[in-house]
């Protein structure tokens, strides 16, 4: 392929290949060149140029490919247009010439049709240039048009397409020509023709005013009978064509010019009007009303006109726009609504036409008002539909009123009326279901009285009618929740008083089950007690059915479907009502057979109709039942059913001979009899109704046999029991489409009706499989046959192998015993039913039975393979498959294959040989490669022959999808076969001609089957590889080039493949351009490949494929795409936009997520484009909302500076890329704003940190941070809060949430103490402000509470007054609730109001926690504050505690709330086997009924609120009384009386004690509860909050004695608390838990403790011996795990310290000794959990007894020093790690800890600790060697913690105290100057210990050493403040000796000292010129001496005597001292501080 990437074609490469190698290299060249011109420079263009126009035209003459001509062409035209112009004309020339040519041959034809492309595309490119020559070339190509075949007239159209449009208005001389040609091709024999013939003219009108004005009737005429037997493609096309032409014949101005020559007169809205709808009434049967056909009534609209007209209506609305609707849409409405009136009676002549026109009318509506206006203008459209409603319903009103003067002729008007009721009640429901809650003005518009028009057409006398309007109360339900209830009261109670209305009854029936339909989509749900009533009305009306016949038939059925309906509500509802429900389905049915027979034999027509209808209901109800509440099918309910099933059978088999008896009036209930029969016997287990199945099977047998049924209902049978890969193919209508909705009809085929709602009545409640639309079930004969076929697949599989056998023999005779249509008929329905069956058993694994069992199922099926219907093929060879899965025999499934082979090898029809070869395909598909190779080889090989086969494109399209069925397959046995398969598709896709699209999708199928075949190898840089990779992309290329939409969704999916396998070889950028352009394709199936494709791609790259676009849109000259406008939004603008127009449920999906991604990898480096998207599109909502409140926000950020931009948008709504987007689109882009914010948390800290952000935007002005747009976010979210629509309301809080939390803290640089968020503060009470008013739905309401206490505890607002505002609020919604759940509003569920109060509730408990955290934190620093600081805190303060005083207040009535929740918390998370002792009217705040739904609500809070319960009842400090008596008896004691709450019961009062005690259980017991089975989804929020509650409770002695005093509750809590260290990683978590920990063992000791002092006081006088032991282990020591709080201790402290120090696990290291690790420092968290361990460690020995406290010790040492080993590392400047401090202060603990000295513990306690010192003295032998990094200070540190804190046999012990000695010799000669200061300090403290036993040693070892090193200083003179330091400690150490020392040795001591310290004394002389440490070492000296020698005067003296040099150097320091006081004063008071200030802070450092 590389060598055909040149300028001119390589033609020795060329020559050398094989045929079918040529036509791919001459593709790619010409796709190579066609790049190559654009960029090559036009001189080197035309110095090649007459080589390459001889080379191009070269390859015209050889018959090239539909794609290489088109290409070709292309190159031609680019060629002139860059080269020379002059040869054109000879080019022009040339090409009419082969034109004219006479040769006829097939093998010349590709040269003539490349010709025509040719001519097309030069006129397109060079346009007026080429002169005059056109209107021969046009001449030229109409003379050869008249005697072309199909292709032919297909290319000259889409030829003359292009010169149009390349001339312009210059080619006017032929447009009547082309336009006569183009007549005659639009309705063309061929489809393709059509097409291009309609896109041809589409061209021509764009100048040709003739056919918009003098000629319009006949164009739109012509239209019409285009119309008649169209395809889909045809359809658009010319519906485009007929749309634009009447649009422009509306909106033209005429040329001034031509309206002089002749006058034109512009056509009304009216004519066009009339026009159009004449084409949807009559047809293309012309205008003359008295042709032959109308005379006689027999001609009916044929339905493919009425759906392409009803297209052309949608197109030519859209054409004119949606402002253009608006202004007229009076007229357009009425027009439409007329077309279903009767007074056309050729539109509604049967029912079946009746529903097929409604459909089309609503599809014109939804399509226009749905997809055009914006939510403004569809709410004016819905009151003009009321207007119309209420026109309708007068007309109905007279004729109702009129008596029977002229009934015929009302009953006329009422039944032309019927029909536009209906179309008008959809639209509306579907209009304000897609309005959603934004629609609430428009309800409680007064003057439109929507809902009373609705409700009062729900009377009409026509059940369709009916149905609309209890439809559209169902739809007004859904999109407003809060009008569910008072709807369903409203209807409910006409009801019950309209009774003895037999249209009341039906009709408000009807509305009450579409609106408990409704419940399931309303989240809040319904009152509970709504069920009763609706049950007892249902069972009134059943009863009362008898009463009075005319009423009979519609009581019993609207008590049936209420029932039914009923059960949509759930397991929660339904189980109330179970029982007598199961009693009145027991009762509508006879007892026994004879009760049966005895009904049969009495009873009229009348009376048995009431009885099906009323069965049938019964039926239906169950069947509800089973399917909406399958939890409460227990084993005796089954039982309970299952009764009056064998007699609901047995009236199946009487039903003929009943029928036979009483006529035709039965036959449509019979019918329904039927189907709801089958289909609760579908739902229900087959062993239920074991006995009965063989009568079952029978009647099945019989149904689907039966002799009157006429018509073939293929399309709804059979694709459920087809593959949805083969429907696409093979069927093209059923492919989905944009017009799915219309197109139904003409899949159904004439005879058969649509699905409408009046079919089946029951299925209003049912949700609907199709998204939101109306419900459509089929006429109940059709639906009957789906549910038998059904059926018969599980009573088949269930019956008997005998019964079996005679069942299918049965089918097949009557299938031979048919003839002609019938036979067809039966034929389907036996091979639907035998498919099922099949179906049903392969997916049991069941068995078929005997030998003539598979030979009979093969016989039915192998007919149907070759049936005429393509659709019994497609399921044929489904079941054909099924059958070899089932059979499962190898020999078996090779014979199956044999009979295709020989059958396609013998026949020529294309049905035997479509048929088999799918059947081939689908063996391979469900059998996998088929064993054996050969098999696939023969299979390959047919199918190669059969898609070569180019007479018959179905065989080529069957057989090429077949072989992709097979590459699917077959894996990697394929492999062999991939390179000739290849070749054969792009041989295929280079020369079928581009007309048969449907072999075209085959090929793309087999060739995205191989590349997945190859997968990853496609990466490979073999050269076989790289061959077969370029054919990919070829064929690719080519697909991408079809005409074809599908063909190009095809090609995309291919290259989204490959872009998957092989990234680097696919042009991402060509990709994503084609992509663009497709954005907005009309056809449904190519934007779901472009999206599909898309969100792939920006899963790896976002920003390239967003860059691309942008470029792409810029380049391309003309405006590509006619609504995605990628140049000014970029690509995720125009997804935006998509996502607002699409109604498609997976392409929306498709699109969000595609936005998501790109929005992580892109939000932000593209911060201010996503803002402003987002902002756009939410901008919207301040269209609706108050507009004012932005403006003022606007005025306050106008000097912000970056709000510029805003104020201009406002005004120029031109700029305003996004109309009216809906609200769901704007719900998305507040989810995005959120998304955007956790973006920028995980990239840089400038985004939350204004200064940073301002100090970076300086530096460059490209940088963006998020902090610069808080004016934006705060608006956006403000504008989303207050928005009408709930959802975005929701969405708006909870962004205002994320930045509350995001942005709280972020300080105000210009106004220090402040914070950004404090200016907005206005903005956040007005966004909350509405959420709080009394009609907003608790949801929101719970929102705005959260978002509420999240901003008064962020502390944003310090002042009371501005907070006062948003606690308000909060205080409101407390009072609100304060009545408990039956206060609050009746209009919803009451979990709804259960969900409320509880938000309530927790905010304030957020609230409270804050108000109390702060008023703790600023307790503390006020202590240590001075003067001037004080006033600030003070007033900081007033601000905390004042919110404490604001919660204050309300605190009574919060904390008996809370306790309330809490305990119905406790109450709700029993196990359900307590469920009979829970309360029977619930809790405090929700109802038993509704338990199930409060749970949910009640996780989320209970946590908050138990924290703030626990800080409560520490506050009151368990003294007070409770808070239900108020504030008056706060200060009071608490008296047993006021304790009782309020129980007027005479229940015992308790004690205050006993309640205190079940308030501290309820917390403890909802804290175990819920940590000790942490689920996966417990928050981190509820777990903290839990352990936070905890805390709280043990800080205050009453709970901590209660615990201490119940061994088993601690043991029990530590238990729990190890269970969450283990489970839950976080760092914050496990810290919380072990200060619970330490709690809990502070308890314990309080309680030791407070026994040991009751001990004492008690046994005063007794011997000390005989008091008891308190504390764990008693008089033995021993610890029972289990049974020991210390033990789960040790257990838990172990559990963190080994899981942040593995090295301490004995068990891992393999022995207790010294190891080889290096000490590490663990990271804060870990050191924190540490730490706060070590703590818990020390506390143990405290609650041992004695004994106990030895067995304890050697663990609690153990772990202690291995923490200091582990962790001991030299850190810089001397410093202590945190660990190691911690471990030394525990040290100190255990070693100072009373136990040591207790007698009875004494010696063992002496013995151990010397262990432990030895271990520590251990740790540093093994320094040398391994421990490199050892701290020595630490190590010496903890040596002298036991020198200090143990008794001093401990370390006097010789051994032990040489070893210490040592050390510190060791230590002193280490150089580190650090290390000497630290052990001065701690030598220090040891020679300063009282005991002479323990210091002395020391003293005399050590004394000398240090004399010596200051000596040596001496001679040195310190250089830096360091050795200054030394110096000074060493100098305290002598010192320190002097104090110590005895009278006598005290001289000595002193004449060492005195030497050393006048040396460092410096005359006046040198202390000018002495550096600034030398300085301070003279100060140091000098004051040490002043000190010195007074005290010791007498050997002061003699010193000074012995040594006159010391005297004199001395006198002369002081002299000089003077002298420098007198001359700078001031500077020597300064320089003696800075020497001590230093001192003082390195110790600090680490000590």
């Amino acid at each position: 392929m590389e060598s055909a990437h040149s300028l001119l074609l390589n033609e020795e490469a060329y020559n050398q290949l094989g045929e079918v190698q040529k036509a791919e290299f001459i593709f790619e060249w010409l796709r190579y060149l066609e790049k190559l011109l654009l960029a090559t420079s036009r001189s080197d263009v035309k110095e090649k140029q007459k080589t390459l126009v001889e080379q191009l035209l070269y390859l015209l003459n050889s018959s090239p490919g539909p794609p290489t001509r088109k290409l070709l062409a292309k190159n031609l035209a680019i060629l002139y247009s860059i080269g020379d112009t002059f040869s054109v004309y000879e080019t022009i020339d040339k090409c009419n010439d082969l034109i004219r040519s006479k040769d006829d041959s097939p093998s010349y034809l590709p040269t003539k049709l490349a010709a025509v492309v040719c001519l097309g595309s030069l006129y397109k490119k060079l346009g007026r240039i080429l002169g005059n020559t056109f209107t021969d070339t046009v001449g030229n190509i109409l003379k050869a048009m008249k005697s072309a075949e199909s292709q032919g007239r297909y290319e000259i159209m889409l030829s003359l397409q292009n010169i149009l449009k390349g001339l312009g208005a210059a080619a006017t001389p032929c447009h009547r020509d082309v336009y006569k040609a183009a007549r005659s091709c639009l309705t063309d024999r061929s489809m393709a023709v059509r097409c291009a013939a309609a896109k041809c003219l589409l061209e021509l009108q764009n100048e040709a005013i003739f056919m918009w004005s003098t000629d319009l009737d006949s164009v739109a005429t012509l239209c019409f009978k285009s119309f008649e037997g169209s395809n889909y493609d045809v359809r658009i096309s010319v519906s485009k064509l007929l749309g634009t032409v009447l649009a422009k014949a509306i909106i033209s101005k005429h040329p001034g010019a031509a309206a002089s020559r002749q006058s034109i007169r512009r056509a009304t809205l009216e004519e066009i009007l009339e026009l159009l709808g004449t084409g949807f009434l009559r047809g293309s049967s012309g205008f003359l009303r008295a042709s032959g056909d109308m005379l006689k009534g027999t001609s009916s609209v044929s339905r493919d006109v009425r759906v392409g007209v009803t297209q052309a209506y949608v197109v030519f609305i859209s054409t004119l726009g949606g402002a253009w609707l608006e202004k007229h849409f009076a007229a357009f409405l009425s027009h439409i609504l007329s077309l279903a009136s009767q007074s056309h009676p050729k539109a509604t002549q049967t029912q079946i036409d009746a529903v097929c026109c409604r459909r089309c009318v609503s599809f014109i509506l939804r399509a226009t008002i749905g997809g055009l206006l914006g939510e403004k203008a569809q709410i004016a459209a819905a009151k003009e539909i009321c207007q119309a409603i209420w026109k309708l319903k007068k007309v109905v009103d007279a004729v109702m009123s009129d008596g029977n003067l002229e009934t015929r002729l009302g009953s006329a008007d009422v039944a032309a009326s019927q029909h536009m009721l209906v179309c008008a009640l959809q639209e509306l429901g579907n209009l304000i279901h897609s309005l959603g809650t934004t629609a609430a003005p428009l309800l409680q518009d007064s003057s439109a009285g929507l809902l009373d028009s609705v409700i009062s057409v729900i009377l009409h006398p026509s059940i369709s009618v009916r149905l609309a309007a209890a439809w559209c109360l169902h739809c007004i339900a859904v999109a407003l929740p809060s009008y569910l209830t008072p709807l369903l009261d409203r209807c409910l109670e006409r009801l019950t008083v309209l009774k003895s209305s037999p249209e009341a009854v039906t009709g408000f029936s009807f509305a009450v089950a579409a609106l408990l339909g409704a419940v399931k989509h309303c989240p809040l749900g319904i009152p509970h007690g709504k069920g009763k009533m609706i049950m007892t009305l249902a069972e009134d009306l059943l009863c009362s059915a008898a009463q009075n016949s005319r009423l009979s038939a519609q009581r019993t059925q609207a008590g049936w479907l209420l029932i039914a309906a009923l059960m949509t509500l759930g397991p929660a509802v339904v189980s109330h009502h179970l029982a007598r429900v199961l009693l009145l389905w027991k009762c509508v049915f006879p007892a026994s057979p004879k009760d049966l027979e005895t009904e049969k034999s009495r009873g009229d027509s009348f009376t048995w109709q009431v009885t099906l209808e009323g069965r049938a209901g019964a039926l239906c109800a169950v069947k509800s039942f089973v399917s909406y509440c399958g939890d409460l099918l227990t084993e005796e309910v089954i039982q309970r059913l299952l009764p009056p099933l064998p007699c609901a059978v047995d009236l199946l088999t009487q039903l003929s001979s009943i029928l036979k008896t009483y006529g035709s009036p039965l036959k449509t209930p019979s019918i329904v009899y039927r189907q709801r029969l089958y289909e609760l016997l579908i739902l229900l287990p087959p062993e239920t109704y074991e006995g009965n199945l063989c009568v079952i099977l029978k009647e099945l047998a019989a149904d689907l046999t039966a002799s009157d049924i006429q018509v073939a209902a293929s399309t709804f049978l059979l694709p459920p029991l087809c593959h949805q890969d083969d429907l696409l193919i093979l069927s093209p209508l059923l492919q989905e489409n944009d017009h799915r909705f219309i197109e139904e009809q003409l899949l159904l085929g004439n005879g058969i009706a649509c699905g409408s709602l009046e079919y089946d009545p029951y299925s209003i409640y049912e949700k609907d499989i199709d998204g939101d639309s109306v419900p459509k079930p089929l006429p109940p004969t059709l639906s009957v046959i789906s549910s038998a076929a059904k059926l018969f697949g599980i009573v088949c599989a269930h019956v008997g192998e005998a019964q079996r056998l005679l069942t299918l023999e049965q089918l097949w005779n009557s299938i031979k015993h048919t003839k002609g249509a019938r036979q067809q008929v039966v034929q389907l329905h036996v091979v639907s039913s035998v498919s099922g069956f099949l179906k049903y058993v392969a997916a049991s694994k069941g068995s078929l039975g005997p030998e003539e069992m598979r030979r009979l199922v093969l016989t039915l099926v192998t007919g149907a393979l070759e049936s005429p219907n393509p659709l019994l093929r497609c399921a044929a060879a489904e079941a054909w498959a099924r059958l070899a899965q089932v059979v499962d025999d190898g020999g078996f499934t090779a014979g199956l294959a044999q009979i295709s082979f020989d059958k396609l090898k013998s026949a020529r029809d294309v049905v035997t040989r479509t048929g088999h070869s799918l059947a081939l395909g689908s063996l391979h598909r469900y059998l996998g490669g088929m064993s054996s190779s050969q098999h696939l080889n023969s299979c390959v090989g047919v199918l190669y022959t059969l898609s070569q086969d180019s007479t018959s494109p179905d065989v080529q399209t069957w057989a090429l999808h077949s072989l992709s069925l097979i590459i699917d397959s077959a894996g990697p046995l394929f492999n062999a076969h991939v390179e000739p398969t290849l070749s054969l598709i792009i041989m295929l896709l280079l020369n079928v001609p581009p007309t048969h699209a449907e072999v075209h999708q085959s090929l793309g199928r087999c060739l995205n089957a191989l590349i997945t075949t190859l997968g990853p190898e496609l990466q490979g840089n073999s050269a076989s590889m790289s061959t077969l990779r370029a054919s990919c992309l070829l064929g690719c290329a080519v697909m991408q080039d079809n005409p074809d939409c599908l063909v190009q969704a095809q090609a995309i999916s291919c290259l989204q493949q490959l872009h998957m396998f092989a990234p680097r070889y696919v042009n991402l950028s060509n990709l994503v351009n084609s992509l663009c352009v497709n954005l907005c394709s009309p056809y449904l199936l190519l934007r779901r490949a472009v999206l599909a494709c898309l969100r792939q791609l920006v899963q790896r790259e976002a920003a390239e494929v967003s860059e691309h676009a942008v470029l792409f849109a810029k380049d391309s000259k003309e405006k590509f795409i006619p609504d995605a406008n990628i140049r000014e939004v970029g690509l995720e603008g125009a997804l935006l936009t998509l996502l607002d127009k699409e109604t498609d449920q997976r392409l929306c999906h498709d699109i969000k997520e595609t936005l998501n991604h790109m929005l992580t990898s892109m939000a932000v480096e593209k911060l201010s484009l996503w803002l402003k998207l987002c902002k756009d599109v939410l901008a919207a909502s301040a269209d609706f909302t108050t507009v004012t409140c932005v403006d003022t926000m606007q005025e306050e950020d106008g000097d912000k500076g970056d709000d510029d931009s805003v104020l201009t948008t406002r005004n120029d709504e031109k700029s305003h890329p996004f109309t009216n987007p809906r609200w769901a689109t704007r719900v998305f882009a507040a989810e995005c704003v959120c998304k955007i914010i956790s973006q920028c948390e995980n990239a840089s800290s400038a985004h939350f940190d204004i200064t940073l952000a301002q100090e970076m935007k300086k530096r460059d002005s490209r940088n963006d941070f998020l902090v610069l747009h808080l004016a934006d976010l705060i608006r956006m979210a403000f504008m989303a809060a207050t928005d009408h629509s709930d959802q975005l309301r929701l969405s708006g809080l909870e962004t205002l949430l994320v930045v509350i939390r995001r942005f709280a803290s972020i300080p105000e640089p210009e106004f220090p103490g402040h914070v950004i968020l404090e200016q907005y503060q206005a903005n956040v009470g007005a966004a909350l402000r509405p959420a709080f008013t009394s009609e907003t739905p608790p949801d929101v309401t719970a929102k705005a509470c959260q978002v509420c206490s999240a901003w008064i505890a962020s502390g944003v607002v310090s002042d009371l007054n501005d907070l006062r505002r948003v606690h308000q609020l909060l205080v409101s919604s407390l009072t609100k609730i304060q009545a408990g759940k039956e206060a609050l509003s009746h209009l919803y569920n009451e979990s709804a109001s259960t969900m409320e109060i509880l938000a309530v509730l927790k905010a304030w408990a957020e609230v409270y926690i804050i108000a109390v955290q702060r008023h703790k934190n600023n307790k503390h620093p006020l202590k240590t504050t001075t003067g001037s600081e004080e006033g600030i805190r003070r007033s900081g303060s007033y601000a905390s505690d004042g919110l404490l005083d604001l919660v204050h207040t309300d605190l009574g009535t919060l904390s008996r709330l809370w306790l309330a929740a809490l305990q119905d918390f406790a109450l709700l998370t029993l196990p359900s086997e307590f469920a009979s002792q829970l309360p029977v009217e619930g809790g405090a705040f929700y109802t038993a009924e509704t338990s199930e739904n409060a749970k949910l609500h009640y996780s989320n809070s209970w946590a908050l609120i138990l924290h703030a319960t626990a800080l409560w009842l520490t506050s009151t400090g368990f003294v007070v009384a409770d808070p239900d008596e108020g504030a008056s008896h706060l200060s009071r004691p608490v008296t047993p009386t006021s304790m009782c709450q309020g129980s007027s019961s005479g229940a015992p009062v308790k004690s205050p004690e006993d309640v205190y005690t079940d308030r501290v259980h309820l917390i403890l017991g909802i804290s175990v509860e819920f940590l000790c089975s942490l689920r996966s989804d417990a928050t981190m929020e509820s777990i903290t909050a839990c352990l936070h509650a905890l805390q709280a409770l043990l800080d205050v002695p009453w709970p901590r004695c209660k615990i201490g005093s119940d061994q088993d509750l601690g043991i029990e809590l530590l238990n729990v608390l190890h269970r969450v260290i283990l489970t839950r990683e976080s760092p914050s978590i496990q810290l919380a838990s072990l200060e619970v920990v330490r709690q809990i063992i502070c308890a314990a000791q309080e309680h030791v403790k407070e026994k040991r002092r009751s001990a004492e006081v008690d046994d005063g006088a007794a011997e000390k011996e005989t008091l008891p032991e308190f504390g764990e282990g008693k008089d033995t020591g021993g610890l029972v795990p289990g049974k020991s709080l210390v033990f789960a201790t040790l257990e838990l402290c172990v559990c963190i310290l080994v899981r942040q120090l593995p090295e301490l696990n004995p068990k891992l290291t393999g022995s207790l000794g010294v190891k080889a690790t290096k000490p590490q420092v663990l990271a804060e968290d870990g050191s924190r959990l540490v730490s706060a361990a070590l703590v818990i460690l020390s506390e143990l020995p405290a609650v041992c007894s004695p004994e106990g406290s030895i067995s304890v010790l050697p663990t609690i040492l153990y772990l202690t020093i291995g923490v200091l080993r582990e962790t001991a590392v030299k850190l810089p400047g001397g410093q202590l790690s945190s660990t190691v401090a911690a471990s030394l202060q525990a040290l100190k603990g255990i070693l100072s800890s009373p136990m040591a000295r207790a007698e009875k513990s004494h010696t063992a306690w002496t013995d151990l600790l010397r262990s432990a010192l030895t271990t520590v003295l251990d740790c540093w032998d093994s320094v040398d060697s391994t421990h490199q990094g050892l701290d020595e200070v630490s190590l010496l540190t903890a040596i002298t913690v036991f020198i200090l804190s143990t008794s001093p046999e401990v370390t006097t012990i010789a051994c032990l105290q040489e070893r210490c000695i040592e050390k510190f010799k060791a230590t002193l000669k280490i150089k580190d100057p650090m290390v000497q200061i630290k052990t001065y300090q701690l030598l220090h403290s040891i020679f300063q210990y009282p005991n002479p036993a323990v210091s002395y040693p020391y003293i005399y070892s050590l004394a000398s050493c240090i004399v010596e090193k200051l000596q040596e200083i001496d001679k040195r003179k310190p250089e830096d403040s360091t050795e200054m330091q030394i110096f000074q400690e060493g100098i305290k150490v002598l010192e320190a000796l002097v104090t110590v020392a005895e009278e006598q040795h005290r001289s000595q001591l002193v004449s060492c000292l005195l030497p050393i310290l006048v040396s460092f004394l410096l005359d006046e002389n040198a202390l000018g010129t002495a550096t600034a440490t030398m300085k301070n070492v003279h100060d140091f000296a000098l004051q040490n001496l002043m000190h010195i020698g007074p005290q010791y005067s007498s050997v002061f003296k003699n010193v000074m005597a012995s040594s006159p040099a010391l005297k004199a150097r001395l006198e002369a320091a002081i002299k000089g001292n003077q002298e420098s006081v007198k001359v700078k004063l001031p500077t020597s008071k300064h320089s003696k501080n800075p020497g001590k200030n230093s001192s003082i802070q390195l110790k600090t450092n680490f000590l």
